[in-house]
């Protein structure tokens, strides 16, 4: 599994975390003061990379939390059909065939770039290069 150690203290919107196993890119964070004794609480909020599902994660603030590993690549469209595309890694010449997300389907074309996103041995599709 790709994910390195974090603290939840560190994470930022925008970010990446791990929640109940999902990668989810952090969309809000909401944490109480803290005690008298103890650390604050966050209440952390990410939208799933892979399935676009809403995760909470209550942590206090000193915790640890898993960062997952996400490379972004680029990819050469080969052919579409319906809503999967096939794209060519242009560096090891690798064929994938990967689903088109719905906001992108009037955009991917054969012949177009795409940029991926890769984690926990998965790809998907998250924009049309111009």
């Amino acid at each position: 599994m790709s994910v390195i150690p974090g603290s939840a203290k560190d994470l930022k919107i925008g970010r990446y975390v791990m929640i109940d196993g999902e990668p989810c890119k952090v969309v809000e964070i909401q944490s109480s003061a803290p005690g008298k004794h103890g650390a604050a609480k966050m209440r952390i909020t990410g939208i799933s990379i892979l399935n676009g599902g809403k995760y909470t994660l209550m942590k206090p603030s000193d915790a640890d939390i898993e960062v997952p590993v996400i490379e972004k690549k680029t990819a050469q469209v080969v052919s579409v059909s319906g809503d999967i595309a096939q794209v060519m890694d242009p560096v090891s010449y690798e064929m994938y065939e990967l689903k088109v997300p719905e906001e992108l389907k009037n955009q991917v074309e054969a012949g177009k770039e795409v940029e991926l996103l890769e984690t926990l041995g998965k790809k998907l599709i998250q924009k049309v290069k111009q």
